[in-house]
């Protein structure tokens, strides 16, 4: 049975809604802002690559610190050397491509310490009663601030000389996380339990019979095709259009559904209907990579673009909320909730750097539109593979 959402949810939900409007006024154009200064495609790769090793490492590492001391300090950190990277890069300009990755490890040490402690906190103030419904108004807010953010951003930069827009996106970036920052003084501090076990995630996937192995394939996959979507997809639109305000606009139509389907998806995809649910959304998200094929121009982009927004709902949501779950199967479990929350990270990294690599092989061998076209499709079949190894995982939770 579903339950609402308490003030602790909500604040949270307003932390997070600030770090993602931040990122995604920033984000977005920050591997175009490199990109127009270095026309590299293994250089973003190489940078993606640098963030998800740091971002994997902090997770590991701050473990102990978030569950022996005050993650809410690790939260504030994290959103804090965020802004850092966004102050580096104002004081750096053009020349940041030249420190691509101390910016990316700083960058993912920065999501790192953001999202284990994010992650740690929704668990604690979630159960499976209304899990579903906070993943749904997640990804919502997510939505909303991928409509402002981008569209905004574009317009600024499409408005402004040289690279003038770049730095006022930058300084605002800045200055939401401060917000941010202040905000999550009003969460709760959450209490402390147990010691930090360094070896629970190996010992974890070890164990006969833990349904964490067959739940780590599927993370794996869900990683092998969001490290490379991450910046290629931004690249390619840019590189279609040329112009930052159709980036935006791009932005702007996809969010919007996403908003749309988050919001449909978070009220009405009940566990039960996970296994179904994440079928149908998988094969739906594989079959529009397809139209990929014919062309790379922006209507084509355009048309992948709706349809990832349409249906990744069915994918996330289910993926999200059954690794949650099982965090809470007994008091073990949710006594380890920080060691299984750094596990989860750990095989989602895995993928990301085994996509992001391949890429960075493919590209070095060829960068015809053509490979980049077989690559990009081919990925996007990952989550089928996903569902499959969590498919046993997703019936045991129907009911």
């Amino acid at each position: 049975m579903k339950k609402a959402l308490d003030r602790q949810s909500i604040l949270l939900l307003a932390v997070n809604g600030l770090f993602v409007l931040s990122g995604a006024l920033s984000g977005t154009f920050l591997n175009v802002f490199l990109w127009k200064s270095k026309q590299d495609y293994a250089m973003i790769g190489w940078f993606t690559v640098s963030q998800q090793i740091a971002l994997g490492l902090t997770f590991w590492i701050a473990g102990k610190w978030v569950k022996e001391h005050n993650k809410m300090n690790a939260l504030r950190v994290g959103t804090a050397l965020s802004g850092l990277f966004y102050l580096l890069v104002l004081l750096a300009g053009k020349a940041a491509v030249w420190y691509i990755w101390p910016l990316g490890l700083l960058l993912g040490a920065a999501l790192g310490m953001f999202w284990l402690a994010f992650n740690v906190v929704t668990f604690e103030v979630t159960d499976p009663g209304n899990r579903d419904m906070f993943n749904g108004w997640l990804g919502l807010i997510g939505s909303v601030c991928g409509i402002v953010g981008p569209w905004f951003s574009g317009w600024v930069i499409s408005r402004m000389q040289d690279n003038a827009g770049y730095r006022l996106i930058f300084t605002l970036s800045l200055m939401i996380y401060g917000i941010a920052v202040v905000f999550s003084f009003f969460l709760n501090k959450r209490k402390l339990k147990g010691h930090y076990q360094w070896g629970t995630p190996l010992l974890e996937l070890k164990r006969p019979g833990s349904p964490w192995r067959r739940t780590a394939l599927g993370l794996v996959f869900q990683g092998l095709r969001e490290g490379v979507y991450s910046f290629l997809i931004v690249l390619l639109v840019y590189e279609a259009t040329q112009q930052e305000w159709k980036l935006g606009q791009f932005s702007l139509i996809t969010s919007a559904i996403s908003l749309v389907t988050f919001w449909v998806a978070g009220k009405w995809l009940k566990p039960r209907y996970r296994y179904a649910g994440m079928l149908i959304g998988t094969l739906l998200l594989a079959g529009f990579m397809i139209p990929l094929l014919w062309s790379l121009q922006y209507g084509m982009l355009l048309v992948m673009g709706i349809g990832m927004a349409a249906f990744v709902p069915l994918y996330m949501i289910p993926m999200v909320s059954v690794t949650f779950d099982l965090m809470g199967t007994n008091e073990e479990s949710a006594n380890s909730r920080v060691e299984l929350m750094v596990l989860r990270e750990l095989c989602l990294m895995c993928g990301r750097l085994a996509g992001i690599l391949l890429y960075v092989v493919i590209l070095s061998i060829s960068d015809a539109p053509r490979t980049i076209t077989w690559l990009i499709v081919g990925l996007g079949f990952s989550p089928v593979l996903g569902w499959l190894f969590m498919r046993r995982q997703l019936k045991e939770t129907t009911g």
